[in-house]
């Protein structure tokens, strides 16, 4: 699924990155050393952290988003670092909770192993 089609149900603003980036599943995590250690490849990362750590540890899991929440602001430095390493920055003004919810339930029916996929072990 492309940032452009969650753009509307999770009131994206696209900050840095194209609005054709493709992400396959969410992580949410303000910890970024749980992320390093359980996000998925694909996955785009949700979190309120708005610096450049936030995109070192996605561009070390091959992370190819941020969605950013609360509306928190970006500095510059984030994103010439995002732009730098090909990770798109977007922003919403909805919460973690939320947009973890929506993703999850417009993803759902795309992801290997989940309810409703048809695919799980059991």
């Amino acid at each position: 699924m492309t940032l452009n089609e969650l753009s509307g149900p999770l009131e994206l603003e696209m900050i840095t990155g194209s609005p054709d980036t493709e992400i396959t599943g969410g992580y949410t995590s303000d910890l970024l050393s749980d992320v390093m250690a359980h996000a998925v490849e694909g996955s785009a990362l949700i979190t309120i952290q708005a610096h450049n750590n936030a995109v070192a540890v996605a561009s070390h899991v091959n992370l190819p988003a941020i969605n950013l929440c609360n509306s928190r602001p970006v500095t510059d430095d984030m994103l010439a670092s995002a732009q730098q390493h090909g990770i798109a920055v977007c922003r919403s003004p909805l919460d973690q909770f939320t947009v973890s919810g929506i993703l999850y339930s417009l993803m759902e029916p795309r992801v290997p192993g989940r309810p409703g996929t048809g695919q799980n072990a059991g």
